[in-house]
């Protein structure tokens, strides 16, 4: 299959700008994995110790070292909901690998936080360094060199991107991820919506809230809606990571525990101890990426991965740009309507054909490449497939329809939603910035407007409170980027700037916070870089500066002379309050030395 020009040329130059920090890496990658398995290496003592707890017959295999020996780092914990479920899956794996003449250990566990829980919270400012701490949590249980292959159990916001930064790490070990799946649809996300904002408008209280947050959020699972999470899981599928078809499986299912019993044995098959050695490094490379930056932009994915994606490509010595997420945004349209974009939730979304009829649409547009390598084998074409529960448990696939299930949630690339993409860059004299254009309708990508400035989210939202945000403005919310306090989440905005779109106010938000895969109909300029405690542009902005945001231009300005505005001292705040209480003390060295947003926002690259 030919793959088109436009993004054949951005993959061209993401192959010559990494060509030596990827030469490097799989120079490192190659080396690792000629040692072979690597329990030969350790002493017998090492070896002992490492399989000390194991049952007899495990203990004999390990012993002979003949048999491939599976790690499974695991995110578990049961105030997830999203990964609840995988407190049963080490022995479904541990099965599996037996079956397949194989062992399989629990490497480590990972931390996990819920976004959903500290929204709004000081311990959001704790969430996107967590990716960072994942990735090296990961590191120290795979450090034992016990493995011939790993899977890893994860699906949250930072949790995947940490785990596949770590595998890549581990870039000479096979690796299959392995999804627990979203919860099944509870209350609707338009009626969850609605409620927020009565409720931001005073018209409903706290208990009514909660019912509804409650229906919405209500088993074990990702939640419905399309954010990080879900757009974690589509990445890992369409990048080839996961097996195909097995991404929005609900949890607790028989689909579901053949597809990980499958995965399991699949993670066994592709060490080096067989004839499919697929090492993640290698398996993983510049179309790859390209694949799950397009297929962010067809389904209108998280803002995050504009830093994930960076982070994650680094980690395998690929240069992957915001340049480069944007000019793919300009040639891929989007082929998906699931909340905040529309109505539809992920379950409906693959229901109607979802992710893997749009692979087979994308394929045969030319906008994916298919000559890849997964943890399938060679080909995306693989990935364009139904996965169903066959005969005796097992897992069968059949080709997807050629037809979408519902033309509402998914489409062909004839008829798409909007002609591009869900993310774009925005750049101008404010520095550079994202936007999730995929919500909000065409009339709001241009808002010209006075800016309204706030150091932080709370004191907007008394501004709302205090019902002075009145006529047309431009919010910027500020010193809410790495350095300043972690870089949280705002969506406790979302409701208040909701409110007062509704009322016929034009309204954009300008931060070098995020906002990340919840964002929607309100458009926002955000990962504004340089950040306002690094001196950036957006630190010299003043109430009643008037800023333009062009989401169909892709510019950001301040629509101030330049000489004025360099004149101007950046402001500074009072940070302090951001520095301890809930562990936040300890992340200070994380805050001193985190790279821009447009570097992937990390502590190690």
């Amino acid at each position: 299959m030919t793959v088109a020009p436009s993004i054949a040329a951005v993959t061209a130059r993401i192959i010559e700008r990494s060509r030596p920090s990827r030469e490097t890496y799989l120079e490192r990658l190659r080396h690792a994995a000629s040692k072979g398995p690597h329990r030969s290496t350790l002493s017998c003592g090492n070896l002992a110790h490492g399989f000390a707890a194991c049952g007899p017959a495990d203990k004999a295999n390990l012993s002979a070292d003949v048999v491939p020996n599976l790690g499974i780092i695991t995110a578990y914990n049961d105030m997830l909901s999203a990964h609840q479920p995988f407190e049963t899956y080490p022995e479904l794996i541990r099965t599996a690998a037996r079956e397949a003449g194989g062992v399989a250990q629990v490497a480590g566990g990972v931390p996990a936080m819920c976004d959903g829980v500290t929204q709004g919270q000081p311990g959001m400012e704790l969430s996107l360094f967590s990716r960072d701490v994942i990735a090296m949590s990961a590191a120290v249980g795979l450090s034992h060199n016990m493995f011939d292959a790993a899977v890893y159990l994860g699906v949250c916001d930072k949790i995947v991107p940490g785990l596949l930064i770590a595998a890549l790490t581990f870039g000479h070990l096979p690796t299959v991820f392995i999804p627990a799946g979203p919860m099944t649809t509870g209350l609707s996300n338009d009626e969850k919506t609605r409620i927020r904002q009565l409720y931001a408008e005073g018209k409903v209280g706290r208990a009514e809230l909660l019912e509804s947050e409650s229906k919405s959020y209500h088993g074990p699972g990702t939640c419905t809606f399309y954010g990080t999470a879900n757009s974690n899981q589509m990445l890992m599928e369409i990048m080839g990571l996961h097996t195909p078809g097995a991404s929005f499986i609900n949890p607790g299912t028989p689909l579901r525990d053949a597809l990980t019993t499958e995965a399991a044995k699949r993670a066994l098959a592709i060490t080096a101890l067989g004839n499919e050695f697929t090492p993640i490094g290698e398996m993983i490379d510049e179309r790859s990426i390209v694949n799950g930056v397009v297929g962010l932009h067809a389904t209108g994915g998280s803002t995050n991965h504009t830093m994930h994606l960076v982070a994650m490509a680094r980690a395998a010595g690929i240069v992957l740009t915001w340049q480069d997420i944007s000019e793919l945004s300009d040639a891929v349209p989007l082929l998906a309507r699931v909340y905040p974009n529309g109505p539809a939730d992920v379950n409906h979304f693959h229901a109607a054909g979802g992710l893997n009829f749009l692979i087979a649409e994308l394929l045969s547009q030319g906008m994916l490449h298919e000559d890849v390598r997964t943890v399938w084998g060679k080909g995306l074409t693989a990935y364009a497939v139904e996965a169903k529960l066959g005969e005796n448990g097992t897992v069968k696939r059949v080709p997807v329809s050629k037809e979408s299930g519902d033309p509402k949630v998914v489409t062909t690339a004839d008829k798409p939603f909007q002609p591009n993409g869900g993310v774009k860059m925005l750049t101008g004299n404010m520095g550079k910035a994202v936007i999730k254009i995929s919500a909000v309708k065409p009339e709001r990508f241009v808002v010209e407007a006075p800016a309204r400035v706030f150091s932080d989210q709370n004191e907007m939202q008394a501004a709302f409170k205090a019902g002075s945000l009145t006529g047309d403005f431009v919010a910027v919310v500020r010193f809410q980027g790495p350095k300043a306090n972690g870089m949280p989440e705002l969506h406790k905005l979302t409701p208040s700037l909701g409110v007062l779109q509704d009322r016929g106010q034009a309204i954009a938000l300008v931060t070098d916070g995020r906002m990340s895969g919840a964002s929607g109909k309100v458009p926002a300029a955000i990962h504004v870089t340089p950040e306002a405690k690094d001196g950036g542009p957006i630190a010299r902005i003043r109430d009643g500066d008037m800023i333009r945001l062009d989401a169909v231009t892709g510019t950001l300005e301040v629509l101030v002379p330049a000489d004025e505005f360099d004149a101007r001292e950046p402001a500074t705040a009072d940070l302090s309050q951001n520095e301890w209480g809930i562990g936040r003390e300890l992340f200070a060295r994380l805050r001193d030395n985190a790279g821009p947003a447009d570097e992937g926002a990390s502590v190690l690259y």
